[in-house]
């Protein structure tokens, strides 16, 4: 618990040999030089700019709820929250009015209240990233619905926001750029091809998900030619810190992985002991060393 301080000491200290950190891209590459410049190790779990891609064979019942939690459960701040939807052209429209009137219906309010479903920001910051975020969406060509300050009245001090559903015409710079606050960015594609080069085209690889009845389509998306996320999932959200799965992802968001089977062994130092009871001297690769 604690500040940056806190954190450096941790960075710095020879006695840390291995540092796991959460947190965005930026820490990483300021965590990760420090703790190399010692000789520790670093497990980090970084930025994760994440993708749902709705087929035309989609259950849309099922994916407009799994996309309405994965873009505004925990208002947006969570690092496998969904922030882009690539939706399939002749579903779009349905898509997008369900999901419309989805965003219209989250009651937003204090966690403590029953039936809350979007909580407050972290702080101001975040509020401002918020509305700087639509600004570049509308100057790119997107259309926001959603977005604005709720409850300011009732709570001045904090800062809650009515989720933002922002339709863009192409994969623009801010929606390249993970923004941590819940705005859901909507795409159109045409082909799975077009969607899965959406999908990974971005700098970060946490999670990614496909909502879709094909089973040649769902093995697509799993394959080394389909998603470059840590995580894949199929007819399930973006959600991927589950009991026994490895949580991690690639590019930016750092490569390592917490959880899972074999995560342990990151943790662990890995030697080789070698014990002799012969009375012979064996020598490394069978040399001769010869002495009186």
């Amino acid at each position: 618990m604690g500040r940056a301080d806190v954190g450096q000491a941790l960075v710095d200290h020879p006695q840390v040999a291995l540092l796991s950190a959460t947190g965005s891209t930026r820490m990483g590459q300021a965590v990760g030089p420090r703790v190399a410049a010692r000789f520790g190790r670093s497990l980090l779990e970084l930025g994760g700019n994440n993708a749902i891609i709705v087929a035309p064979s989609a259950d849309l019942d099922m994916a407009v709820r799994a996309v309405a939690f994965a873009a505004a459960g925990t208002a947006g701040q969570r690092c496998t929250t969904a922030r882009r939807l690539i939706v399939h052209e002749s579903v779009h429209a349905d898509m997008v009015a369900r999901l419309t009137r989805a965003f219209a219906s989250f009651k937003i309010g204090s966690p403590l209240e029953e039936g809350t479903l979007v909580g407050p920001l972290i702080d101001r910051d975040a509020f401002d990233a918020m509305q700087a975020a639509l600004q570049q969406a509308k100057a790119q060509g997107g259309g926001v619905a959603g977005g604005e300050r709720a409850l300011q009245a009732r709570y001045p001090d904090a800062f809650y926001v009515r989720p933002a559903l922002v339709q863009m015409p192409a994969q623009t710079e801010v929606v390249r750029h993970e923004t941590f606050v819940p705005i859901l960015y909507v795409l159109k594609y045409r082909e799975l091809s077009e969607a899965i080069a959406l999908n990974n085209d971005v700098p970060q690889g946490l999670s990614s998900a496909i909502f879709t009845t094909d089973l040649r389509e769902a093995e697509r998306f799993m394959s080394a030619a389909g998603s470059d996320c840590g995580i894949a999932n199929v007819n399930i959200g973006t959600s991927g810190a589950e009991i026994g799965g490895a949580f991690g992802g690639e590019k930016q968001t750092g490569g390592g992985r917490e959880s899972g089977s074999d995560a342990w062994k990151a943790y662990m130092r890995r030697a080789t002991n070698t014990i002799n009871y012969s009375r012979a001297l064996p020598l490394a690769q069978g040399v001769r060393f010869e002495i009186d």
